[in-house]
């Protein structure tokens, strides 16, 4: 029997326990968090295709993807936020933009997390929207993914539940009203450990006229991504605000939809990945 909880930024406990027998396991998701006001709801469908994700990667034979790889594993996900009760009004469903982009993550860092084999990446997409009434940008943003027991987590990597390429700085300059200053790796932000947490990047972006700007990240606070066997948690991510012509620093938090103006400076620092076993002296 294997089990882990994480919690999302706003303290809702993800649980786990996993139990095999024989050629069969039984992934149940019971004391998971109730069904949240807030977008960061999963349905069945999200939580199935992170279970598949989670084994179809433990599988090393030369397999197809597809849900025969499911047939031996038996899913128990009661009415929760990973399985909000279903209604015919659509305007009473739970929303759940945010549980498809960011809860899945956790999802798959939790399941990894109980059977040993990764700690915690990053958990998060990093998803920042911008443009106005004639344009608009989206792209999500790497980070570090977990250590494991053989190997040091990856740099500045999209994990799990997302792959996405970021347009390069010359090009995105050269389409929208933005300059790029910087994007880099953000070193020491993985957990340390005998196998340490891959580091997540900065990337700070200049507003060149009046936009609307939209961030939906977690991993902010105050749950960083885990170690596991001794290994010290990732830093957790920030994204921050400076005003043109201010010295004042804005922490924005995790989640947030603001007005900018030319001049305006925003920066995103992802998180680091978990580090696995004790760092060696």
């Amino acid at each position: 029997v294997f089990s882990r909880t994480d919690r999302l930024d706003d303290g809702s406990p993800i649980c786990v326990t996993i139990t095999i027998a024989g050629d069969r396991a039984t992934v149940d998701f019971t004391g998971t968090g109730p069904v949240l006001a807030t977008n960061l709801n999963a349905n069945r469908a999200i939580v199935t295709a992170a279970v598949l994700y989670v084994f179809r990667c433990l599988i090393q034979d030369d397999i197809p993807l597809n849900s025969g790889v499911l047939e031996p594993v038996t899913i128990v996900l009661p009415e929760c936020l990973l399985n909000p009760p279903a209604n015919e009004d659509p305007a009473k469903c739970a929303a759940m933009v945010g549980g498809n982009v960011e809860t899945s993550q956790r999802v798959v860092d939790v399941l990894l997390g109980a059977l040993g084999v990764a700690a915690a990446s990053q958990g998060t997409m990093n998803n920042l929207t911008f443009g106005d009434g004639t344009f608009g940008y989206y792209e999500t943003i790497c980070g570090g993914s977990g250590a494991t027991p053989e190997a040091d987590g990856a740099d500045a990597v999209h994990t799990h539940m997302t792959n996405t390429r970021l347009t390069d700085p010359e090009v995105i300059e050269r389409r929208y009203p933005v300059r790029i200053h910087e994007f880099a790796i953000r070193r020491g932000s993985g957990g340390a450990g005998n196998h340490r947490g891959g580091d997540g990047i900065v990337r700070q972006v200049e507003f060149l006229k009046p936009l609307r700007v939209s961030i939906l990240s977690e991993r902010r606070g105050p749950y960083a991504p885990f170690g596991l066997h001794g290994g010290e948690p990732g830093q957790l991510g920030r994204n921050t605000l400076q005003r043109a012509g201010s010295a004042e620093v804005i922490d924005l938090g995790g989640k947030v939809s603001l007005d900018v103006q030319a001049g305006d400076v925003l920066t995103i620092e992802t998180p680091g990945g978990g580090g696995f076993g004790l760092r060696q002296a």
